[in-house]
């Protein structure tokens, strides 16, 4: 996982707890060489892991990354830890992409969602 996607239309939407949130939050460096293609390789394949529920993702103009993950189960996770590609593409990120970054895995306990009707 990475700070990759442009934000979606609309947030991922409110899941039956109890589930994950792997808040990754990130600062990069100016090298942006092969970023894109890999994020977008990243997003495609952890969309495959069972148990994704979905992703939001955000930047600051001064280039704070916050993306954050939604697994049901820490299964799905470790899954995700665990793949091959994301693993080398975490490796290249820290070597080359990432000035610095953090991760904080937290359960959902309790999980709702807002959308206006149409007027």
């Amino acid at each position: 996982m990475s700070d990759h996607h442009i934000a979606p239309v609309a947030p991922v939407a409110a899941h039956e707890p109890p589930y994950y949130a792997v808040v990754f939050t990130s600062l990069r460096t100016e090298e942006d060489t092969g970023y894109g293609a890999t994020a977008e390789r990243m997003g495609e394949l952890v969309q495959r892991i069972p148990g994704f529920l979905g992703e939001d993702s955000a930047r600051t103009p001064g280039g704070l990354s916050i993306t954050i993950a939604y697994f049901r189960d820490l299964a799905g996770i470790e899954q995700w830890r665990q793949n091959a590609e994301h693993r080398e593409a975490k490796e290249h990120g820290r070597a080359h992409w990432y000035e610095r970054y953090s991760l904080h895995i937290a359960r959902v306990e309790h999980s709702h969602g807002f959308q206006r009707a149409d007027r």
